[in-house]
């Protein structure tokens, strides 16, 4: 009988709750490539793949002793893959939108542009600082310090979907404000 059989998902689940560095070695040879597929499949990078099922890996491990599966480990992880590489993909989607239009089209760093640059970076700040108080930290946080939506949820304790929201509608109250000096369309 062979003793170096491959433990199953149960034990192996266990053994990573109790802490077992080398049952999350097991987890992690049998599911990163698998991982970084799916992640590539989203993101056509390879590279920030890789580094999402990182994080979904580290996330394992921060949460091994909290987690509850209602299905299998294989689909618990590739589903949290999923999701950060679809929460990825949106909040590049958002930092696109939120590039302000500082120079009309055509025109050329003479005085006039320049003054107007300048009228756009007052009205940009005086907006802002007309944001509420949880909305704007939010903002601050993405455009100023680059975090992502998961960093800011950690940073002030609050779900995903609570900093889409405050983050939703700061932008919506700053394209309202910032009307007149977007481009057709409404650049943000």
């Amino acid at each position: 009988m062979n003793d170096t059989a491959a433990p199953d998902e149960g034990e192996l689940l266990a053994r990573l709750r109790a802490g077992d560095d080398e049952a999350f070695a097991t987890v992690f040879r049998r599911h990163y490539p698998a991982l970084v597929v799916t992640g590539t499949r989203l993101l056509m990078e390879r590279t920030l793949a890789e580094e999402i099922a990182q994080e979904v890996m580290l996330e394992l491990w921060r949460r091994r002793t909290t987690l509850l599966l209602s299905g299998t480990l294989a689909g618990y992880l590739h589903q949290a893959t999923r999701n950060r590489a679809l929460n990825h993909l949106r909040h590049e989607r958002t930092v696109r939108r939120g590039e302000p239009f500082v120079r009309p089209p055509g025109a050329s760093e003479d005085s006039d542009a320049r003054a107007m640059s300048a009228e756009l970076a007052a009205a940009v700040r005086a907006a802002i600082a007309g944001l509420s108080a949880p909305q704007r930290e939010v903002f601050e946080l993405s455009r100023d310090r680059g975090l992502t939506y998961h960093e800011i949820a950690a940073l002030l304790g609050l779900s995903v979907k609570s900093v889409e929201a405050r983050m939703g509608r700061a932008l919506k109250e700053l394209r309202e404000r910032l009307a007149p000096w977007l481009p057709e369309g409404g650049g943000w």
